[in-house]
């Protein structure tokens, strides 16, 4: 059946603007590549391997690697520390799950790079998935910030971030603020330049760390 001249004109006027939109939007695309992840990254490590490395010490000889994810239980608060020092304004990202139903994810920062209780305590699920801590320099220390409104759920991944940029620590969950510490006093210098994952009894999981440098 052959078309009008109006019909035929519509077609191809209807064929020309999806081409153009098409080719605006390729340009726009190729013009405006959004950068590679890696190259804002100060640090990163997906575990990818089978032993720990240089990056990485403590004095517990239980933390390893299994299947690409960071894995250990009965460290009873030997961390493991990244050897790398932290900006003082960043933000650190990674994801974390507990391997059973006692929760316990943990992890520190602005350490001093040796000892446990250094820096700021970061509690996700402790005490038998009761409490959630955000601390500085004493887990059970009156100042700490605690609460008892989210549990952990067993193998559950949770995307965990941790933010910097003056003296209010910001700890998020899957992308929404969790728990803050205001520090008028905050911890900064080589003393507490580390950071560090952490556990107690319970075994837990940690992949993907990323640490962005915020002061660049």
């Amino acid at each position: 059946m052959k078309l009008s001249f109006f019909a035929e004109f519509m077609l191809n006027r209807n064929r020309f603007i999806a081409t153009f939109i098409f080719l605006f939007l390729l340009f726009s695309i190729s013009s405006c590549r959004l950068p590679d992840p890696k190259e804002q990254i100060h640090f990163y490590d997906d575990f990818s391997r089978t032993e720990l490395g240089e990056n990485w010490h403590s004095s517990y000889d239980g933390w390893r690697i299994e299947d690409g994810w960071l894995v250990v239980e009965n460290a009873y608060n030997a961390p493991l520390f990244l050897s790398q020092s932290l900006p003082e304004q960043v933000r650190i990202t990674f994801q974390a799950k507990a391997l059973s139903e006692e929760g316990d994810l943990k992890f520190e920062v602005f350490t001093d790079g040796q000892r446990h209780e250094s820096g700021y305590i970061c509690i996700f699920g402790g005490w038998s998935n009761r409490l959630n801590v955000l601390a500085r320099l004493h887990e059970h220390g009156d100042d700490r910030q605690a609460s008892d409104q989210r549990l952990v759920q067993e193998n559950r991944v949770y995307n965990m971030a941790v933010e910097r940029t003056d003296g209010h620590l910001r700890w998020y969950i899957d992308g929404l603020l969790f728990m803050s510490y205001p520090d008028s006093d905050p911890l900064v210098g080589e003393d507490h330049s580390f950071f560090a994952f952490n556990d107690w009894e319970s075994p837990v999981a940690f992949d993907n760390f990323r640490i962005f440098d915020l002061s660049e």
